[in-house]
């Protein structure tokens, strides 16, 4: 692969990480923490997907999501096994962060997939997707730890990825802004971390 065509991927890479895969996440994560308000406020909540015509929501999902996805997760495991981290330019603390980063996103290929799998094509395939489908998988303490590990490495994959994005994107260049996007970036991830670990717990 030419250095100019693999700069143009990792560019879609990275973008396509935080739009739309990253935004679908916190969208996703903000639908489920309503879970944390009780069953009926759950399925009301999920429930206003079931107005959308299927064709529409199913163009929907293939455009904005599963497409993207699909590029995002393998060209990023492609990058997880090929790249080195880059000692000579980021601090320790970075090469850490750039480990972590592809770390779990060999995981959350694996995760993902299992999530799909217990819940979009147990839909397609008559199952409702609903507050009692969530309890039952979650019932097993090993899936519920999964679930939550899980969560945790999509946030983290998403913040540390935006500050990434950041970065490669020429937003951040200075060592202050880059400093001022870790302290950005590790809120988010808090935040977004308590709201689906709390949403996840809400249905135990």
């Amino acid at each position: 692969m030419s250095k100019d065509r693999e700069f143009l991927w990792r560019r879609l890479h990275s973008l396509l990480g935080v739009i739309p895969v990253g935004l679908f996440l916190v969208f996703h994560l903000s639908l489920n923490f309503t879970a944390v308000g009780g069953e009926q406020a759950y399925n009301d909540a999920t429930g206003v997907m079931e107005l959308v015509p299927h064709s529409l929501l199913l163009l929907i999902e293939w455009v904005v999501i599963y497409i993207p996805l699909l590029f995002h997760a393998f060209y990023g495991v492609y990058i997880a096994f090929t790249a080195t981290p880059n000692t000579g330019r980021f601090s320790t603390y970075r090469n850490w962060m750039f480990s972590l980063q592809r770390f779990t996103g060999v995981f959350l290929v694996i995760f993902i997939a299992w999530h799909i799998f217990q819940t979009r094509i147990q839909k397609a395939l008559g199952t409702d997707v609903n507050f009692n489908m969530m309890e039952e998988i979650v019932a097993n303490p090993f899936m519920l730890g999964f679930y939550i590990v899980g969560i945790l490495s999509a946030t983290f994959h998403l913040t540390n990825g935006l500050w990434a994005f950041l970065v490669s994107w020429g937003i951040t260049q200075s060592p202050q802004s880059q400093k001022i996007a870790t302290y950005v970036t590790n809120i988010l991830f808090v935040i977004l971390s308590v709201v689906g670990v709390a949403a996840i717990l809400a249905f135990v």
